[in-house]
């Protein structure tokens, strides 16, 4: 059942404010939202990997923050469009996925969204329900509405046409299927990443020229990743939902300390009160980056594994690395003598080149023993491993 909607000025304002970088058009959604009008709020997400993370979490946040506003959330899984792969923030083009591979992908995006929005009250989609339905004659119409040149202009097509790189024709399509599901669904408001622009934009010249009144936009930054990079699965840099507790921990405690405020905005709701706070404190030297870094991965653990969970993790957490202990819970896996590292640590590392990067900075290497020197270094006894700072990997050898 739908909670009444709520038109109160100091929270829509911080809706509109906290981890965002632009609205589109603000003072008409502002308007809208303080009328007690009860809008559609449209996220959609492809399911490119089988887990989400941190950097999805920044516009999930932002769905339940109006959820508990009244309105309500409409969750898109994209299973149609990621067969035919988005190019908003790549530099070559993104290969088609099968549908197995969309299917084994999105096995759990329903249950892993439910960690951060109410799935009882949202409305949740597959938009092959109709985008599989459309026929050309209704594509060709729809694409009426756009010219090549528009498309072209995109800052990374145009990087990619200028060096000679293939742009495929289905590349030119995508914006037309991220718009129309605005159409399907009558979204009032649709959230994205600043990398999403021309695609959301879409939305609202589609919804017109079927005669709805244009989505409003809120698009919220990118996300670092653990690398300083964006936070994508395809630099394995990410910090996913569905990490164990003190996995999650760990990567946090690792982080730059150059993003500890920007996570606290983004990827929590602790009050931005005591954002500011925590940013002048360590501006002004009286807060430890270390201190504040705890404070920041209990908060997110808790989040997405309870307040037990994270209190557990965080005591594992002092006691690896104050004690210089192993940390309890750590992951274990069989493997036969002689298998290398490459193979041991592949799911493990994020990707074979953050493997090569760590080893090369000689920094993955067996508890209390050598240090690996290869990724083709064989295993032939057991042992801790540990990768990086923060993560650790019991192997059995069989």
């Amino acid at each position: 059942m739908n909670r009444p909607v709520s038109t109160d000025e100091q929270k829509i304002d911080e809706v509109l404010s906290r981890g965002v970088t632009e609205v589109i058009v603000k003072d008409d959604l502002r308007k809208k939202l303080l009328s007690g009008e009860r809008l559609r709020i449209k996220l959609g997400i492809d399911p490119t990997s089988p887990d989400l993370h941190l950097g999805r979490a920044v516009a999930l946040l932002k769905m339940r923050d109006l959820q508990e506003l009244g309105h309500q959330a409409v969750f898109i899984v994209g299973d149609f469009t990621a067969v035919i792969g988005d190019t908003s923030d790549k530099e070559a083009e993104r290969p088609m996925l099968t549908r197995e591979a969309v299917a084994h992908n999105e096995a759990t995006y329903k249950e892993q969204a439910g960690k951060l929005i109410e799935l009882s009250a949202a409305e949740f989609h597959h938009n092959s329900e109709w985008l599989g339905a459309l026929t050309y004659a209704e594509i060709g119409e729809q694409a009426d509405a756009f010219s090549v040149a528009d498309f072209i202009a995109r800052d990374n097509i145009a990087r990619r046409l200028e060096a000679g790189k293939r742009v495929s024709l289905r590349e030119v399509l995508y914006p037309l299927m991220q718009g129309y599901d605005s159409v399907a669904v009558r979204s009032d408001v649709e959230l994205g990443g600043t990398d999403q622009k021309f695609n959301l934009l879409a939305g609202r010249a589609l919804q017109e020229k079927y005669g709805q009144a244009p989505q409003n936009i809120v698009m919220g930054p990118l996300l670092e990743g653990t690398d300083g990079r964006k936070m994508s699965s395809s630099w394995g840099n990410t910090i996913t939902f569905a990490m164990t507790p003190s996995d999650m921990y760990g990567k946090i405690m690792s982080m730059r300390d150059e993003f500890i405020v920007r996570y606290f905005e983004l990827c929590t709701r602790v009050p931005m009160t005591d954002v500011h706070e925590i940013e002048q404190t360590l501006e002004g030297g009286a807060l430890h980056p270390k201190d504040a870094k705890m404070r920041l991965a209990r908060e997110i653990v808790t989040i997405y594994h309870g307040a037990a969970e994270a209190q557990s993790a965080e005591e594992s957490w002092a006691t690896t690395f104050s004690e210089g202990g192993v940390p309890e819970g750590a992951p274990t896996v069989e493997v036969a003598s002689g298998a290398t590292l490459r193979d041991v640590l592949k799911d493990v590392a994020g990707s074979m080149s953050e493997l090569r990067r760590l080893v090369d900075a000689r920094a993955v290497s067996e508890v209390g023993g050598r240090t690996f020197e290869t990724i083709d270094d064989t295993i032939t006894q057991s042992a801790t491993i540990r990768i990086g700072k923060h993560r650790f990997l019991n192997v059995v050898v069989k």
